[in-house]
């Protein structure tokens, strides 16, 4: 069942165009993905799905709800973690998650929101006194503290060390297990690939693509790379139309689509040849997101 509905969203700033015929559509229960470089329309995009922005022209349906004209209803259902959003220094964990609790008929119990963020230990603390990961996962409280159906996580680990940002992507887990859908905004390809049920490639205001993480790697390239040490010299001609052959140093490279390592294993073995050193190398989301998007000119 679909929570989200856009369709042929356009939205412009002056003579700069945001976002350029936008649709897609999200699943109950799915983390989605919006992927884009930075300045790619995907920050307000969301925002307009969210009911902070107005498109120019283009239709928005949120569980039913026109962002717009249903924008009190919205708030109900939907939780929003901005991108760049900040507390007051010396406003206290507790009451800030009591303070937006108060603004929903039926909020989250504050006190059981902390114990899953793993804020419990910093309730007392105030805003200032926090890491960034902290606040970036007291955030994702105040956005779910209204018991949201949807939640709109824009740029969640940017600035996060690498320890932080994947504390934070387990967050996002339990937030799906909670039964929330999801809508996250990421320029990062290991987080997307890593969170994302189905993604929505955006690139300079337009959706390049849509799927899942192997779906966009399947369209851009299925291309497989091999490398490995032979045990003995390789006879002339035995991997010959398996891909493209190279030699380096001794080592073996071959590249191909499909069956190509059993391909080449097999005619090794039938050579009594070892591959060893043996490593295989797929195409990734970064390789996908590099071959369906137009490249920036530097």
């Amino acid at each position: 069942m679909s929570v989200i509905q856009v369709e042929n969203l356009h939205k412009r700033y002056g003579g700069t165009v945001a976002v350029d015929d936008v649709s897609l559509e999200v699943h109950r229960g799915e983390i989605f993905g919006v992927l884009g470089r930075n300045g790619a329309g995907k920050t307000t995009t969301v925002e307009i799905i969210g009911g902070l922005r107005q498109a120019d022209s283009g239709t928005v349906r949120v569980l039913g709800l026109d962002p717009q004209k249903d924008r009190e209803s919205l708030r109900q259902v939907v939780g929003l973690q901005l991108q760049e959003s900040q507390l007051q220094p010396k406003l206290v964990v507790r009451e800030a998650l009591d303070l937006y609790a108060s603004f929903y008929p039926d909020p989250a119990d504050p006190a059981q929101l902390l114990d899953e963020l793993g804020l419990a230990d910093r309730a007392g603390a105030r805003f200032e006194q926090l890491s960034g990961g902290q606040k970036q996962r007291l955030s994702v409280a105040l956005a779910l503290v209204g018991n949201p159906q949807v939640a709109i996580l824009d740029e969640l680990t940017t600035g996060l060390d690498p320890h932080a940002r994947r504390d934070t992507w387990e967050v996002v887990e339990r937030i799906r297990d909670r039964g929330v859908t999801i809508v996250l905004v990421t320029h990062f390809m290991e987080e997307a690939e890593r969170l994302c049920d189905r993604i929505a490639l955006i690139d300079a205001g337009r959706v390049a693509a849509t799927g899942t993480p192997a779906e966009l790697v399947a369209r851009a390239t299925a291309e497989q790379v091999l490398r490995f040490r032979p045990s003995a010299p390789v006879p002339l001609g035995v991997l010959d139309g398996l891909g493209a052959l190279t030699e380096r140093d001794g080592e073996l490279e071959v590249r191909g689509r499909d069956n190509v390592v059993q391909d080449v294993l097999v005619a090794l073995a039938q050579h009594g040849i070892r591959p060893e050193n043996l490593r295989l190398e797929q195409s990734s989301l970064e390789d996908a997101f590099v071959a369906l998007t137009t490249p920036v000119e530097v």
